[in-house]
């Protein structure tokens, strides 16, 4: 099974909340990131690449959806989507409970600018 069919079959499996919320998440890279590279690493995370560059991992935990930026810290963050890991000084994260909304504009930018931190750091 190729990395996108494990995906689906995450999203399909969470019969909850969780399932649309993960694949909100996930239709929202793609339009941030047309050239995204979906991969399952981790013991069984989705993770969205750049150019070969981890943007993002997806995790869907029993109260929660999160989505974790490799170098959140780094962005400029004006609408406060991050959430969690706000602690550290490299990872950010997005972690959402039943009920709870976000920004999706915002995300998008969010993405935008990670993917673009990203090709210039590791160049």
């Amino acid at each position: 099974m190729n990395p996108t069919e494990q995906i689906d079959n995450l999203i399909t499996s969470l019969k909850d909340w969780r399932g649309p919320m993960l694949a909100k998440f996930r239709q929202l890279i793609h339009e941030a990131d047309p050239d995204v590279v979906e991969e399952w690493k981790y013991m069984g995370s989705p993770c969205w690449y750049h150019n070969g560059k981890l943007i993002s991992v997806g995790n869907a935990f029993k109260t929660s959806v999160k989505i974790g930026f490799l170098y959140g810290a780094s962005l400029s963050d004006p609408e406060k989507v991050f959430n969690d890991e706000l602690a550290g000084n490299q990872r950010r994260a997005i972690k959402l409970f039943e009920g709870e909304e976000f920004n999706e504009t915002a995300f998008k930018e969010l993405y935008k600018a990670a993917v673009k931190y990203s090709q210039r750091k590791n160049d």
